[in-house]
């Protein structure tokens, strides 16, 4: 919560300098699939931030609030596909005269970009091994290295064929520098996180199953987060669901879009007659405790 607040608290005090005045109150977006101690947990480093925190949004519904601005004549089923640094979810939503109802949201806390730069980071390591037969998970400063270029060639994947990862010092065995010097290519890669990608099917289908709605009758797919310029999800949600996904949102700008058009009709800066009415649900099952 404390290292949430510090960023909420830097966020603050950059948006008050670009502005030239205090910003005091705040709509903030968090994964769909959050439970509600983390959404409580959020609000809480939005106060300690000195954030008065208006509204929590989840994230596949502002990248379809800022997806629906510009279509708010439609009449469809939105499905959005969000795939961040750490965490999945995917959500179904209706789009009808001006509302924009989540029909049903599922999702992984533990699956992301960072799961990419793992396998990449596992890959490197066992390579490594094999050639040196040193185990660089002991040595700290060169998992860090690692990391840093694992997160470096994920990029250069999604945009080119391979990439070749060179470190010139990377430990030393018996007083001799060691390096590593690789290529990795696009196959490869998407071998590594084949699996990864597998595990956002199930959350698709539990969103159908809990919508009712099937694939034939879903209008558009959008695809938000970062992670989701890695090529492979874009092919794996079309052969999966049959459906090209749309480019119509920025990946990285659409959920910050979404929060500020929702901070605007909260603030009464957008006119109703442009603006959106969003409807949510709650993702998780509501139990019941009985106590003597």
């Amino acid at each position: 919560v404390e290292l949430s607040a510090r960023l909420l608290e830097y966020v603050k005090e950059y948006v008050s300098d670009y502005l030239g005045e205090e910003v005091k109150r705040a709509v903030v977006s968090v994964p769909a699939y959050f439970d509600d101690i983390q959404r409580k947990a959020t609000v809480t480093a939005g106060r300690m931030a000195g954030l008065e925190v208006e509204r929590i949004l989840n994230e596949p519904t502002a990248a379809a609030l800022s997806y629906g601005l510009d279509h708010m004549d439609e009449e469809s089923y939105v499905l959005v596909y969000d795939l961040g640094g750490g965490t999945f979810d995917v959500t179904l939503l209706e789009m009808f005269d001006g509302v924009l109802e989540v029909k049903a949201s599922s999702g992984d806390n533990q699956l992301g970009g960072k799961d990419f730069d793992e396998c990449l980071i596992t890959w490197m390591v066992e390579e490594f091994e094999k050639e040196n037969h040193v185990n660089l998970r002991k040595n700290s400063f060169a998992m860090a290295r690692l990391k840093e270029e694992a997160e470096k060639c994920k990029k250069q994947l999604s945009q080119e064929p391979s990439c070749h990862i060179s470190i010139p010092f990377l430990v030393e065995k018996k007083g001799r520098p060691l390096a590593f010097d690789k290529t990795i290519t696009v196959e490869q890669f998407e071998q590594l996180i084949a699996p990864l990608v597998e595990r956002t099917h199930q959350p698709i289908d539990v969103v159908l199953g809990d919508s009712g709605i099937t694939v034939s009758e879903i209008d558009k797919v959008i695809l938000v987060g970062g992670s989701t310029r890695v090529p492979m999800i874009a092919r794996d949600i079309q052969e999966y669901l049959g459906i090209e996904p749309s480019l119509s949102v920025n990946p990285d700008f659409a959920v910050a879009e979404g929060a500020a058009i929702q901070a605007a009709i909260t603030e009464g800066l957008i006119d109703s007659e442009d603006s959106l009415v969003v409807t949510e649900v709650n993702p998780y099952t509501l139990g019941v405790r009985v106590t003597d």
